[in-house]
């Protein structure tokens, strides 16, 4: 089945790329690779929400809101391991911040894939990923007033953060579609 099938049925089950009782083990994996590539790149923009959209479907949500942590561990490892970022209250209550507000858009993002389950992939990771985002941020900013940082809420930001999250979904769903076609040839050439 093509990423368009996947994407346009809302009869079949959109993202399940491996067998049930892997996809814990496969969405730390993915995410966590994903959040090493991005915590390097974009350092402080790394997609959350889309994360959050990526395990609030793969996975029951307390296993999605376990995976998520996880991953905002591993960002946060990178960021004060190899990123060097300050070892100071602001930026530890920053990131304390973060993993709130990933926690938050995990939830609003499993909320709405289920209230939108009879909807295209398309459709309901949209929704899922606005919802997730808009919350991720609205969080964020909420800690602005105590933590400083309102520069980093112009539209535009937003606006180029919003864009990486989308790409960045599509890329994970893209990768899940590889594996869960690679995982098919494999069970039939067996």
């Amino acid at each position: 089945m093509a990423i368009h099938d996947l994407l346009l049925d809302p009869t079949r089950m959109r993202l399940a790329p491996v067998r049930p009782s892997s996809a814990p083990f496969f969405s730390f994996a993915l995410l966590t690779l994903a959040c090493a590539l991005a915590s390097f790149a974009f350092a402080c923009a790394t997609p959350f929400a889309a994360f959050a959209v990526v395990a609030a479907e793969t996975l029951p949500l307390s296993s999605a809101l376990l995976v998520v942590l996880a991953v905002w561990i591993v960002n946060q490892g990178i960021g004060f391991g190899a990123l060097h970022y300050p070892h100071d209250a602001n930026t530890i209550l920053w990131g304390l911040a973060i993993g709130a507000a990933t926690l938050a858009a995990t939830l609003i993002a499993a909320a709405v894939l289920r209230l939108v389950s009879r909807t295209s992939a398309a459709i309901a990771f949209g929704l899922a990923l606005f919802a997730a985002y808009a919350v991720y941020k609205l969080i964020l900013f909420g800690a602005t007033p105590f933590l400083g940082g309102e520069g980093a809420f112009t539209a535009a930001i937003v606006a180029r953060i919003g864009a990486q999250n989308v790409l960045w979904l599509i890329g994970l769903v893209a990768a899940s579609e590889i594996v869960r076609l690679l995982n098919r040839r494999c069970q039939t050439a067996s």
